[in-house]
C-alpha cells in the first residue's frame, strides 16, 4: 500500500544504546521513539560489533539468550543496517569513535547522540549535528 514511515536517522553511540537498553530512566523515551519509528536508528557493521563486544562485557552478566534477545528482539527488528561506505579517519580526538561518523555518513543520518565529550566537541561533522542523549530527549 503506502510507503513505510520512518523516522528521524540518528546513529546512537554504543554507550547511549546500552544505556537506554538498560537503565532507561530519562533515556526510556529514546525506546519508546524507535519502537514508535520516530526515529530510525542506524548500525553500521563496525558499530554493531562493538555493541556485541559491550554486552559480552563480564560486569553486565548477560547469558547468551539474554545477548541474543536484546539483538534479536530489542535492536534488529528497530534499526537500520547500513554500510559504512564512507571513510572517516582522524577526525575524532578517539579515532576509536571515527566509525560512528562513518556510519553517521553513509547512512545519511540528522543526528550521532553520544555522551562523549571527544564526539560532543565537534558539535557537527558533514551536516549531522552531534548531540547529546539529553537533547534528542528534548526533540522528542
Amino acid at each position: 500500500m503506502g510507503k513505510k514511515k520512518e523516522g528521524v536517522r540518528v546513529v546512537l553511540d554504543t554507550n547511549v544504546l546500552v544505556s537506554t537498553l538498560f537503565f532507561g530512566g530519562r533515556l526510556s523515551s529514546i525506546r519508546t521513539a524507535w519502537r514508535e519509528t520516530k526515529i530510525m536508528p542506524l548500525l553500521s557493521p563496525e558499530t554493531f560489533r562493538e555493541f556485541v563486544d559491550v554486552l559480552g562485557y563480564p560486569k553486565l552478566s548477560l547469558s547468551k539468550d539474554e545477548v541474543s534477545f536484546l539483538i534479536e528482539d530489542e535492536v534488529l527488528p528497530y534499526f537500520e543496517v547500513v554500510d559504512a561506505t564512507e571513510s572517516v579517519t582522524g577526525v575524532c580526538r578517539d579515532a576509536d569513535d571515527d566509525k560512528f561518523l562513518a556510519c553517521a555518513v553513509s547512512g545519511k543520518a540528522r543526528y550521532l547522540v553520544s555522551g562523549d565529550r571527544d564526539l560532543l566537541e565537534l558539535k557537527g561533522f558533514k551536516g549531522i549535528r552531534i548531540i547529546s542523549p539529553a537533547d534528542l530527549v528534548k526533540l522528542l
